[in-house]
């Protein structure tokens, strides 16, 4: 069988869940309550590098993570995956509160970050705010 195929297939569950399940679930609040869960899961599974980060994705089966771009106080990662540009409806708000809360951690700063779409890959700009930093 095509592993392409078999790939398809094997995420039919996740992809249910994920797309259908939570959009039903959630509602209209599912942007900003996926975020929120984002960060919750990363406060539980609390990483020490990008490395880390990117491993995190990888085993999640959220797709591939690559740091692209890195200043100071922002990183704009991509994250590319095999659904993208074939109409699946994800939304990643999920990876992008994650992704905050990962930073947040690391830098002891606040952070946000911001999604983009650019040729079926999306972006994901985090910035910390190194004037607001984490009470501990």
């Amino acid at each position: 069988m095509d592993s392409k195929l078999e790939q398809e297939k094997s995420n039919f569950g996740y992809d249910l869940i994920r797309n259908d399940v939570l959009s039903e679930l959630l509602g209209t609040e599912k942007e900003s309550l996926l975020y929120w869960l984002g960060k919750s899961i990363a406060r539980s599974h609390s990483l020490e590098s990008i490395d880390d980060i990117v491993d995190f994705f990888k085993r999640a089966e959220w797709g591939t993570l690559s740091l692209i771009k890195e200043k100071p106080y922002e990183k704009t990662f991509e994250l590319e995956g095999p659904w993208m540009g074939k109409g699946d409806p994800r939304c990643y708000q999920l990876e992008a509160g994650f992704l905050a809360q990962q930073f947040e951690s690391l830098t002891q700063s606040i952070a946000v970050a911001v999604l983009s779409e650019k040729r079926h890959l999306i972006h994901i700009q985090v910035t910390m705010d190194r004037y607001d930093e984490i009470d501990k």
